[in-house]
């Protein structure tokens, strides 16, 4: 790739990512990995410096997360803790959460999930129903209602909860977002039980008068819409650095087991059905990769909109390329695709959440089609 895409800062933070992750590899441990990229300062790339953190962007953390997943240890709270979480207090938290919960989430000693999927929301985050209502004793809040598939909150210090409260001017709901420590009382957490392997489990949330102080809140209540985009974008972004990272695994995976399998004269890999298939699918998750570039780089010069739409597209791109590069190298390596030895078969599964979270490619498709090309909206 050339210096004109990625500075040569961020291809030594990919070449030494990348280091990382070939030591820690396929079998790793979830939290030596997490505390040893955090001591290394790859956790908190994104976050402001001031607050301990590498005073990079998305661009830095997209390249954190796609090099450990090409190594075979992808870690997906980074999608939620430092993207999602860090990049909403950093924007719009005040100077005491901010301290608060920066420094730690940037060291890795902290981490926070994020709530948004409700049962009976699904994709339209106009429905959702946890509501936050004025605490009349000291002008705090309480939270009612149920999240689901939100991942990670048994290993999180807080996770971000994102409510609705009532406008005093119009009657009508609008967002605004919460930090919830883990033990707060009436947080209730209950596991799903998912075909998905992955470390990080998932959970049912219910929030049942949950009381929270003043300051849990984070920033502006007027502002909770312009904060929860603040916080998709990155979720976008990451998504596609995780899709682009277990894309590039399975097709190394493939690509060495064509050039040393050999049944006929030549290895696998010289038979135009297998190399060409291979071929495409690395086009396609370079070319997913430099959407997620284009993203990022948009999202860190401050450009909102144009990130959104970018960030959409990456998502979209780079899931798709994810399915068909681990479809293709299974294929590759026949039977022995299927082989816990291999480690190929539990991707098929993995492959398909990028296509499913945390929006799915109908919605993206919907968004592209009335937002970029201007088409009637159908909902």
């Amino acid at each position: 790739m050339s210096g004109v895409i990625e500075s040569q800062e961020n291809k030594d933070l990919r070449a030494a990512v990348a280091a990382l992750g070939a030591r820690h590899g396929r079998g790793f441990d979830r939290a030596a990995l997490w505390s040893e990229a955090a001591k290394l300062g790859y956790l908190g790339v994104n976050l402001p410096e001031a607050y301990g953190g590498g005073g990079g962007g998305m661009a830095e953390l997209s390249i954190v997360l796609e090099e450990l997943g090409s190594a075979g240890c992808p870690l997906l709270m980074m999608v939620v803790s430092p993207a999602i979480c860090g990049t909403v207090i950093a924007r719009f938290g005040t100077e005491e959460q901010k301290r608060t919960w920066l420094p730690g989430l940037a060291d890795g000693t902290l981490t926070m999930a994020f709530g948004i999927t409700e049962p009976d929301a699904g994709s339209n985050s106009h429905r959702i129903t946890t509501t936050a209502r004025r605490d009349g004793d000291g002008g705090g809040w309480i939270l009612s209602g149920r999240k689901v598939f939100i991942s990670g909150v048994d290993i999180a210090d807080a996770t971000l909860i994102v409510g609705r409260t009532e406008d005093a001017r119009t009657g009508s709901l609008k967002p605004c977002l919460f930090i919830v420590p883990r033990d707060t009382p009436g947080f209730q957490r209950s596991r799903i039980d998912m075909e998905l392997q992955a470390e990080e489990k998932q959970f049912e949330l219910v929030l049942d008068d949950v009381r929270l102080p003043a300051e849990s809140l984070v920033g502006d209540e007027d502002a909770g819409l312009l904060q929860l985009f603040a916080g998709l974008n990155p979720e976008r972004i990451m998504t596609a650095a995780f899709a682009i990272g277990m894309g590039r695994y399975a097709l190394a995976k493939a690509v060495d087991y064509a050039t040393t399998r050999q049944v006929w004269k030549l290895p696998i890999g010289g038979h135009q059905a297998i190399a060409h298939p291979l071929a495409q699918a690395h086009i396609e998750l370079e070319l997913a990769r430099l959407m997620m570039q284009k993203a990022a780089a948009l999202y860190d010069a401050g450009d909102d909109v144009g990130a959104g739409e970018a960030a959409n597209m990456a998502k979209y791109a780079a899931a798709e390329a994810c399915v068909k590069a681990v479809d293709q190298a299974v294929h590759t390596l026949g039977g022995n695709g299927l082989t816990r030895e291999y480690g190929l078969a539990s991707l098929i599964t993995a492959a398909r959440v990028a296509r499913i979270a945390p929006v799915s490619r109908e919605m993206i498709l919907n968004y592209v089609s009335h937002q970029s090309l201007g088409l009637p909206k159908s909902y």
